[in-house]
């Protein structure tokens, strides 16, 4: 297993789920569904091949991706204050690494 594996999960324990869901529900959902799909595409990835690996990949860094949109748009709308969540940049490079 990648060790990216493991920041993604503690990526996923830091999210703030419950402040987003108390102002925006559907909002929640969206990141809670991005963020397990980084984590859920890294362990698929790990167990394939070939271009099957790097698709998997680069499914998970479209997720990644979805991750920090749903914290900016939490941002803009007043929700939180944060910009972004813990390993969640070092997620990006290391699977747009990975995804060449």
């Amino acid at each position: 297993m990648l060790r990216i594996y493991f920041v993604a999960l503690e990526m996923l324990k830091g999210l703030p789920l419950q402040i987003i869901e108390r102002k925006d529900g559907d909002l929640a959902r969206q990141l809670r569904r991005a963020a397990t799909s980084v984590v859920l595409n890294l362990a698929e990835g790990s167990g394939c091949s070939g271009g099957t690996r790097r698709q998997r990949y680069r499914d998970a860094l479209g997720s990644a991706r979805e991750v920090q949109a749903c914290i900016d748009s939490s941002r803009a709308l007043g929700y939180i204050t944060m910009s972004s969540v813990e390993g969640l940049r070092e997620i990006t490079g290391s699977l747009v690494k990975l995804t060449r």
